[in-house]
């Protein structure tokens, strides 16, 4: 009898594969029995990720996500080397921590490119005839802030935000292809984008967030359990939905 979060013999690309989620994905979904393209603009980082990931013929591959419209045509490529693919994650994003009276024109392009106009793009790639598989699964990251104000997290939040609206949409519309789109809103995961908003905060700040999380703050494999399950046939009848793993964050 066949494991419902088997994903043997299956192709996932995942963005941002070099740290934080990205990284703990793509160790799971190896673990799991997938083939992982591992996916970021630094190659030596990527490479440690393909060092930590079990079986073998997993893929490196750096790519600058911020020119946002060669993503179809490198997919398309890829496809082409690899074979179709059944699964892609979007874990590669920036996060911005900035008051309302700094923000530029400059800051509202930059951040939209990457976390929703790539994934914007990243879908419309893996709906090209011999990029997909015959079924296939689009994980986007989205946030709780996404969900809930936060001070200084605006720009970002609005992303995030705009990552969900997108993901239903995109749902509906790509679901006569095969493709299911969902996406994960997580809590305040410890990572290393953790660490560096902490730095920028007081040990009073930060510990006011720790306390809005009732079940502690999150690790990667957390986020990358949810991550998994929705990319994997245990999800089969789920589409357009933003999961929400935050520790108890939105509760209050």
């Amino acid at each position: 009898m066949s494991h419902p979060l088997d994903l043997t013999g299956r192709n996932i690309l995942v963005t941002g594969a070099s740290s934080g989620i990205g990284r703990e994905t793509a160790i799971l979904l190896s673990e799991l029995g997938a083939r992982v393209i591992l996916v970021a603009r630094n190659e030596e980082r990527l490479e440690q990720t393909r060092s930590a990931l079990t079986g073998e013929g997993h893929l490196v591959r750096s790519l600058d996500l911020s020119r946002t419209d060669d993503i179809p045509a490198w997919m398309k490529a890829l496809a082409a080397e690899v074979g179709p693919l059944s699964g892609a994650v979007h874990s590669a994003g920036l996060h911005l921590a900035r008051p309302v009276r700094t923000y530029t024109s400059t800051d509202i392009q930059n951040i939209f490119r990457v976390n929703v106009e790539a994934s914007a793009l990243l879908a419309k790639g893996l709906r090209q005839k011999g990029v997909r598989a015959e079924r296939s699964s689009l994980v986007l990251l989205a946030s709780v802030v996404a969900l809930v104000g936060q001070p200084g997290l605006g720009l970002y939040g609005a992303t995030k935000g705009a990552v969900s609206a997108l993901t239903k949409s995109m749902a509906l519309e790509l679901a006569s292809e095969g493709i299911r789109v969902n996406c994960v809103a997580p809590g305040v995961v410890v990572t290393e984008m953790t660490e560096e908003l902490q730095s920028k905060m007081s040990a009073e700040q930060f510990a006011k967030i720790e306390e809005m999380h009732p079940l502690g703050l999150g690790t990667p494999r957390d986020a990358a359990n949810s991550i998994a399950f929705l990319l994997s046939d245990a999800a089969r009848w789920i589409t357009g939905t933003t999961l929400v793993v935050d520790g108890g964050y939105t509760a209050h």
